[in-house]
């Protein structure tokens, strides 16, 4: 329940679904030709309160390993408070899940970390990713980062900035703090003008974007797997590129060479990275390697893999469905 976050009041409490129903559902979306699965949850660490396992995230990491068929398994969002090692093994030890994490610091300022209501400081969430980093060096990690968080001082700012530099992260969505009706901090004092907002947002992304740029240069010349997608890049069309995610996460932008038109989405390409840019990589040689998949076997058929859904007690929209109508003798009298 941080300050500014309105989910909580929207949403309820959190719920765990149980370890088997998660798997269940990964191996018929495998059986449909899903290579890559992303376990979501609020806060995906704090999974298994419900059942009385704290290690319970890191098990189902585990058993997603174990799912013949699946090749990438990525997760989101954890949370720094509670975030426990057996996790790191978990990612470091099981080949299908991706070295790629995406943790929110929200604020490098304890001060503020502290209004926010987040129970974690800036020395443990560093201390988080270097643990991630002896585990994993390739690991990629991005985060999410507000600006302008009520009573935020300059002081403040310039740590959240000292944080990002430690912390090095292939990638951050930075916000500009915004009111949300209902939230604490919607009525706390000390809310920032406007200009003194869009000023610090300015130099945040000015700060992240030298680093994310400075890590994706020393990719350039690495040869990458990158799983084929369709909508990843808005410029393929006019570039004659194609797109899809490395496994660290990273967006890649490729040359099919040779292989154009036989790629599809869905298959996996192995590429030499030859430029970077701060919030993509492009590979512009003739692909290393190519290799046709399930995933795109039933893209290039049109077929969208498809599971019956989960409602964890929220409201549906719309009238009910109506009940069939009884078929046996019994229940017809």
């Amino acid at each position: 329940t941080c300050t500014f976050c309105i989910v909580p009041a929207l949403r309820g409490r959190e719920k765990d679904r149980r370890p088997g129903d998660i798997l269940s559902e990964v191996r018929a979306l495998v059986d449909e030709g899903v290579l890559e699965v992303t376990l979501l949850g609020q806060n995906v660490n704090s999974y298994g309160v419900e059942f009385g396992d704290r290690y319970a995230f890191g098990k189902l990491l585990r058993a997603c390993g174990d799912v013949d068929g699946l090749e990438r398994v990525r997760f989101t969002s954890p949370h720094p408070k509670d975030f426990t090692d057996d996790v790191i093994a978990a990612m470091a030890e099981t080949p299908n899940v991706c070295h790629s994490l995406h943790m929110p610091l929200q604020s490098g300022s304890d001060d503020v970390l502290r209004a926010m209501r987040r129970s974690y400081r800036s020395e443990r969430y560093l201390g988080i990713i270097d643990k991630v980093r002896a585990a994993m060096p390739d690991a990629a990690i991005t985060t999410d980062i507000i600006v302008g968080f009520p009573g935020e001082t300059e002081a403040d700012f310039a740590r959240t900035l000292d944080v990002v530099r430690a912390a090095r992260f292939s990638s951050a969505f930075t916000f500009q703090y915004s009111k949300r009706p209902g939230t604490p901090a919607a009525t706390m004092d000390g809310q920032l003008p406007k200009q003194v907002v869009q000023e610090r947002y300015e130099r945040l992304v000015a700060t992240v974007e030298e680093i994310t740029w400075a890590e994706n240069k020393k990719l350039v010349g690495e040869t990458v797997e990158v799983l084929v997608a369709v909508g990843e890049g808005r410029k393929d069309e006019r570039t004659g590129r194609m797109s899809g995610r490395a496994r660290d996460g990273r967006l890649v932008h490729f040359d099919a060479g040779s292989h154009q038109g036989l790629i599809r989405p869905g298959d996996i390409v192995h590429t030499t990275v030859t430029y970077a840019a701060p919030h993509h990589l492009n590979a512009d040689g003739e692909p290393v390697a190519h290799r046709r998949t399930r995933a795109g076997d039933a893209a290039e058929a049109g077929r969208s893999p498809r599971t019956p859904g989960v409602l964890l007690g929220l409201p549906t929209v719309g009238a009910p469905a109506v009940a069939p109508a009884p078929t046996t003798g019994c229940a017809a009298h």
